[in-house]
């Protein structure tokens, strides 16, 4: 079972986030990252940006994107393309998941061949809110076990209704693709986010969404936090 590594900062966390994506990167042959948005990786993803990685055959994609336009603030392809595909890394090759569709669904449909040929990802960097959610996988959804399971057969999903802010539509991968990995990567910050793995971890009865990431035999997980 995994453990949480502790850092004594939010810097030395960034440091160590990129580091261990850099590392995940190294293999041979055109290799594939998964990175995720939120306020956490932005530190990692500078770093990472100026790592001697050889990014021209990095394929890169996104846990999970809000369903609005890529230029919004809210967007996590711009926070990835501002703070991550620059620099070296700008030579990386970037497969959206917000495309021209008209609805999360379609985009979803259109985005799971893409995903799927990206094959078994090096690495997957996956946040988590105080909820216990992962990518846009929320306590309560409807479609929640169906979308946690590991042997699913679906890769990306369309989420009509958020409840996180803000309460847009989205796109996510599901748990069967986040976890066709070698390396997964939970960063995660602040008191209440270690105290919820840290229950997870205690208590098989409490299955908040990222329980199925934590509990898994699948892939490797580290927890890397940081207060």
């Amino acid at each position: 079972m995994s453990s949480i590594e502790t850092f004594a900062d939010r810097e030395a966390l960034a440091d160590a986030a990129a580091t261990a994506i850099a590392y995940a990167l190294g293999a041979a042959g055109p290799v594939s990252l998964v990175v995720t948005g939120g306020t956490t990786p932005g530190p990692a993803y500078d770093r990472l940006s100026r790592l001697d990685v050889e990014w021209a055959r990095v394929s890169l994609t996104l846990t999970d994107e809000r369903y609005v336009d890529p230029s919004s603030e809210e967007s996590n392809e711009r926070l990835v393309r501002n703070r991550l595909l620059v620099g070296k890394a700008a030579a990386a090759r970037f497969i959206p998941l917000k495309g021209e569709g008209p609805s999360p669904q379609a985009d979803a449909a259109a985005a799971e061949p893409r995903v799927r040929a990206m094959g078994t990802f090096a690495a997957v960097l996956l946040g988590m809110g105080e909820d216990g959610h992962v990518a846009s996988l929320f306590p309560g959804a409807p479609d929640l076990v169906a979308a946690l399971d590991p042997q699913g057969e679906q890769l990306c999903i369309g989420v009509a209704n958020s409840p996180d802010k803000p309460a847009v539509p989205r796109i996510s991968l599901t748990a069967a693709a986040l976890l066709d990995t070698h390396a997964l990567i939970l960063l995660i910050s602040g008191q209440a986010k270690r105290a919820l793995v840290e229950r997870v971890l205690a208590d098989r009865a409490y299955t908040p969404p990222v329980a199925a990431i934590l509990l898994q035999t699948r892939a490797p997980v580290r927890i890397l936090w940081a207060p």
